[in-house]
């Protein structure tokens, strides 16, 4: 029975029905700035010269300025990037202006936000990449890092799935490790946030609100990321929050109602399909133990979904004190039953400035408690084998869930489990609060304006805890009588930073030079409860650990330094060095240093151009500097530490039971994977700033890889350790254009298109190959390999043999060194999962008050691992050896195959895709009755479509091993955002 769900449009009719009154004042200027669009631009100045007045606009545009005399008055209106605007008013009490700028090519002057600092986008020496609110993707976004998804050249984000607050893989210019972390290192209003996971939450990002982001700003040249030294090989995402305007308070709610639905399932075979097949190689004991149902298992199992996401922001100045303070409550119901995620935060922004504007400071606050109920995944993987000839349910003891069964009371060991009965016989809850902020306070010296002092200090904690809960007549719990878990963490990250900044304009020798040298401190500390398992019925079956709990901590001081010299406003030298120390390493390889120099040109500003008025910008950049990497270590790995035994490795002495302390691997040898960057890049601008653009080309090496790989036993205290083991190489280039091909009155259509090809190979290692990537279904054995000249995480194969009509011949495979026989020898390096090309395009069309906008992304050339195929499409898997009949995927009817063929090429498939992430419609009511300042209407699609060759469920894989069997739903979207 379909669902009927009124709760969002609740809000909707709510808000549109609603009135405010507002009350005119006389002698007053009152008015609303927008851009091109007929959007409104926040912060924009209005000024009265001759009045020594002005205001600026809030965050719907709106600007009144009051204590006016009548009379004619000259209104100047400026906004970075845009025409400044100016006219004379005549003023007769409450007077009305409405002011649209259009854009110009002095975009060029907007600031842009780079480590410790800020620079007009003009002088950016470094491959900057910068999105702002009005470019975000639209929608229904739950997590900051699907804002950019598609917008910036470089950056691959890839999604684990549909699970609300599930995790994405962030990587910028293809990552610069093999094992060690290939995360960007995010900054959030000066706060780098741990790269730790939360206990609780699958994405910790998903507890930061996408409502409260401004722009983020994506650095990934070394010269713009070797400021973060040790942290920063990556590269650095920075992101701004949304900051409170002086004037009068101004209210903004945004409402979304989303339904989702599952927008692509697993092709597996349908209940006639299996019962032909038995029928038809069956035993008539196995022909027997078909069922008579048609039973679509997804059917069963996925659901149309409602999200609701409700945002409220205030923005004012209280005495002067420009404030923000916001609200969100977000309540994401998956497309799997029971799943859902509700997510609560706050957020406050506080800037006074004191001292005759001497000193400012900013504080951020941030919070989010996330409550989420995880539905039980293994019952999609049950879904695509489960036999669909039989009904959902039975009479028996298991919840009344049909079971396979050896006797009326024991469920069959090497069946699947009933998936609905997966899904409602298991409770898996958690709760995770998160915090981060900081006060910074920046002090211009009386007696030298132009020396600045700043301090830092900024925190990001966080607690996750939940357990699950399993009955003791769930079928999945076979030999026990249920399960009770829990776990209960806290993780803690404080900053300090400390710098001073030199910025003087040498106008007697045409230069100007801008010097910053600093201090930080960061502690990072996690606190893992370790409790004991029970059976449902409270009786423990692991007890108490001897230690109750885990502290694992280390710490990083930093002194950083930077220099950027300005000639004749045409030449930029820029030089940074940084210097870290880290508790990961012992004392001989503690300290890294990691310096970076570049140098840019900006032609237009050369006679030769600067009066050509069809080129607006071309500057030339190059870059070159070192970065590091000590994120993916054990802590404390290079000490000799012990680890207390488990329960089942006591030894009992007499009637008393006492744990023994292991020593744990360790390698004091160990030191910083370090990535070198060099770079050049081209910054254009055509036709006023119509169009504009870059083009960057990279060369990285990453040197002293750090990975976990195997040792000769007796060689150390495990057969596994972190050692640095080889080098590894990319090159790549990246292309962005924007454009602005209709600019008109009343229409305006802005585009534009990034493209990313990136190249990666490993040029020294410690072995040949070193095998990486398990797979599911063969336990204990790897699809990829790690191999010098090669792609990482190429796959690691046989190459198969195909009969006469294209079909694979089951175990035929080529022997490729000729020696007679196929054993492992044959295997060989084929494809990889990374893209050869990333290509993304945006669009948004305006006629009058209507907007249209898209997200198309694609990526080719990327290959995955079919392990879905590998594992269920074998007659084998419907005709079980353990006396049972499942299901499986439609890939059985190509290939035939009698048993597992996990290491054919065969499974190795085209990946490449063209997405289409996000299709809108908004239409910009504004102002409908007095008090409503402006109002907007949207509906989107996101998830719209995906064109590829692979048949799975999603050809976009994080890791290139297809066994994601949760699909991205395709969610409908109507949104209501308006101001009053």
């Amino acid at each position: 029975m379909r669902r009927i769900y009124t709760k969002g449009y609740i809000f909707l009719y709510a808000m549109l029905l609603f009135p405010f009154i507002a009350l005119a004042q006389t002698g007053s200027l009152t008015g609303k700035v927008s851009d091109e669009k007929n959007e409104p631009l926040p912060g924009a100045s209005v000024v009265i010269k001759s009045l020594s007045k002005g205001t600026s606009t809030d965050p719907n545009g709106n600007f009144k300025i009051t204590g006016l005399s009548n009379g004619s008055v000259s209104v100047q209106v400026t906004f970075i990037g845009y025409q400044p605007f100016t006219k004379t008013v005549n003023i007769s009490g409450a007077t009305s202006l409405n002011i649209q700028l259009q854009p110009s090519a002095q975009s060029l002057n907007e600031v842009v936000v780079i480590g410790y600092g800020s620079q007009q986008k003009k002088d950016v020496t470094g491959s900057i990449t910068t999105v702002t609110a009005k470019d975000f993707q639209k929608g229904n976004v739950t997590s900051p890092e699907q804002l950019i998804t598609g917008k910036v050249a470089g950056v691959q984000i890839t999604s684990s799935g549909g699970q609300p607050g599930g995790s994405s893989t962030i990587r910028i210019r293809g990552g610069a490790s093999l094992n060690a972390s290939n995360d960007p290192l995010i900054v959030v209003d000066g706060v780098p946030l741990s790269s730790s996971s939360i206990s609780g939450v699958g994405n910790a990002l998903s507890l930061i609100n996408p409502n409260d982001i401004e722009s983020m700003n994506v650095l990934k040249d070394a010269n713009a990321t070797a400021i973060y030294g040790s942290r920063a090989s990556n590269g650095v995402i920075l992101i701004t929050t949304k900051k409170g305007q002086s004037g009068k308070l101004s209210f903004n709610f945004n409402t979304q109602a989303a339904f989702s639905d599952a927008s692509r399932t697993l092709n597996v075979l349908s209940a006639d399909q299996v019962r032909e097949y038995v029928n038809a190689k069956g035993t008539d004991a196995q022909k027997g133990m078909l069922g008579t149902a048609n039973t679509n298992w997804y059917d069963q199992i996925y659901r149309e979904a409602f999200t609701s996401d409700n945002n409220l922001s205030v923005t004012g100045g209280y005495k002067k004190i420009p404030f923000r303070v916001s609200v969100g409550y977000l309540d994401n119901d998956g497309i799997l039953r029971r799943d859902n995620m509700k997510r609560t935060s706050g957020a406050l922004s506080v800037s006074p400035s004191l001292f005759d504007n001497h000193l400012k400071v900013d504080l951020n606050l941030k919070g989010s408690l996330s409550e989420s109920f995880f539905g039980n995944q293994s019952a999609i993987t049950s879904a695509a084998q489960f036999d669909p000839t039989q009904s959902v349910y039975a009479d028996n003891s298991f919840g009344g869930y049909y079971e396979w069964l050896t006797d009326p009371t024991t469920p069959n060991p090497n069946a699947p489990r009933n998936p609905l009965g997966l899904l409602n016989t298991k409770s898996d809850s958690s709760k995770v609060a998160r915090s981060f902020g900081n006060i910074k306070f920046d002090y211009s010296f009386h007696f030298l304006p132009e020396l600045h002092a700043n301090l830092n200090l900024g925190y990001d904690v966080a607690k996750g805890k939940g357990g699950t809960f399993i009955p003791a007549f769930a079928a999945s719990n076979i030999g026990t009588k249920g399960n009770v878990t829990r776990y209960d963490n806290t993780y803690s990250n404080k900053v300090a930073e400390f710098y001073l900044n030199y910025a003087k304009e040498l106008k007697s020798i045409h230069s100007n030079i801008n010097a910053t040298a600093g201090y930080g401190y960061y502690a990072y500390r996690t606190r893992n409860n370790n409790f004991p398992t029970y059976q449902a019925d409270a009786t423990t079956v692991i007890s108490q650990p001897v230690y109750p709990y885990d502290i694992p901590e280390n710490r990083l001081l930093s002194y950083y330094g930077r220099v950027i010299y300005t000639l004749a406003n045409k030449y930029i030298v820029s030089g940074t060095v940084r210097t870290d120390g880290s508790s990961r390493f012992s004392d001989e390889n503690r300290w890294g240093i990691f310096p970076s120099a570049a140098f840019t040109w900006k032609l237009k500003q050369e006679d030769f151009l600067a009066s050509n008025n069809n080129v607006s910008d071309l500057k030339l950049r190059l870059s070159y500097g070192v970065t590091g990497q000590q994120e993916g270590i054990d802590n404390y790995y290079y000490l000799p530490t012990y680890y207390s035994s488990s329960n089942e490795s006591r030894y009992q002495i007499g009637n008393e039971f006492y744990y023994m302390s292991t020593p744990v691997a360790y390698n004091s040898d160990l030191k910083w994977e370090t990535t070198t960057t060099s770079n050049a890049g081209i910054d254009y601008g055509f036709l006023n700033g119509r169009i504009s653009g870059s083009i960057d080309v990279y060369y990285k090496k990453t040197k002293d890889l750090i990975s976990k790989v195997p040792v000769s036993v007796g060689s150390n205290f495990s057969n596994f350790l972190t050692i640095n083991l080889g080098n590894m190489e990319n090159k790549g280039v990246e292309f962005s254009l924007s454009a602005n091909p209709v600019r008109k009155k009343n229409m305006n259509w802005d585009l534009s298109i990034n493209a990313t090809h990136n190249k990666s190979k490993i040029t020294r290692l410690n072995s040949d190959v070193i095998l990486t990537g398990g797979i599911t279904g063969a336990t204990g054995n790897f699809i990829q390999a790690h191999a010098i000249n090669n792609t990482p995480y190429a796959y690691f194969v046989y190459k198969q043999i195909y009969d006469n009509d294209g079909r694979p011949i089951q175990g035929a495979y080529q022997d490729l060194n000729n020696d007679g026989s196929i054993n492992t020898s044959d295997r060989y390096l084929y494809n990889s999962p990374a893209p050869k090309w990333i290509l993304g395009f945006s669009s948004s069309f305006n006629y009058n008050k209507w907007t249209l906008s898209t997200v198309v992304r694609s990526s080719l050339g990327n290959y995955l691992y079919d392990n879905i195929s590998a594992n269920f499409a074998t007659a084998s898997n419907i005709i079980s050896p353990a006396g049972l009949i499942n299901n499986a995927t439609s890939d059985f009817l190509t290939t035939g195959f009698t048993n597992n063929q996990f290491y054919s090429d065969y499974y190795i498939k085209n990946a490449s895709f063209l997405k289409m992430d996000n299709l809108g419609l908004s239409y910009n009511v504004g102002s409908v009755v007095k008090g409503i300042s402006s109002l907007n209407i949207s509906a989107n699609v996101r998830n719209v479509f995906t064109v590829t060759k692979y048949k799975g469920v999603d050809p976009e894989v994080q890791n290139g091993i297809d066994y994601n069997l949760y699909p991205l739903p395709r969610t409908f979207v109507l949104g209501l955002n308006v101001g009053f």
